[in-house]
């Protein structure tokens, strides 16, 4: 007569075959937080040159030609060192150009992060309408 069940071999490739699918599904897991936590620091930083482009495109008093910078309140960045560069350069002007003419003005701004010990950047490009100045 023999008895039903299974073998002690048996059961140690089902045990084997769990284990391997238990690590794998937990190492797909560990990479979507891994990721997810990336995208939320994207995104902040997104959000935070949104915001600081608008800023930038309704202050007439920045100094055209010249690189500037600031840096972002921790608090906004969710405890991340965070900062920011700008520069404002004539983009396009009609021809016979004098000072006094409205002309296109270009904002280059780039946001940076620190993630973890690499630092992330994200850049951003706004046209304005600007007056040409007298150099």
């Amino acid at each position: 007569m023999r008895s039903r069940g299974f073998t002690l071999l048996e059961m140690l490739v089902a045990t084997t075959i769990m284990g391997i699918a238990v690590v794998g599904l937990l190492a797909n897991i560990s990479a979507s937080l891994g990721n997810a936590s990336r995208l939320t620091a994207y995104d902040r930083a997104t959000l935070l040159a949104r915001q600081k482009m608008d800023e930038l495109l309704l202050d007439q008093r920045l100094p055209k030609g010249v690189p500037f910078e600031g840096g972002f309140d921790p608090a906004l960045t969710g405890g991340a060192e965070a900062g920011w560069r700008a520069q404002l350069t004539p983009f396009e002007a009609p021809p016979n150009v004098r000072p006094g003419v409205e002309i296109l003005e270009r904002i280059e701004l780039q946001i940076w992060w620190m993630s973890g010990a690499r630092r992330r950047t994200l850049a951003l490009e706004g046209f304005r309408r600007g007056t040409l100045v007298a150099p």
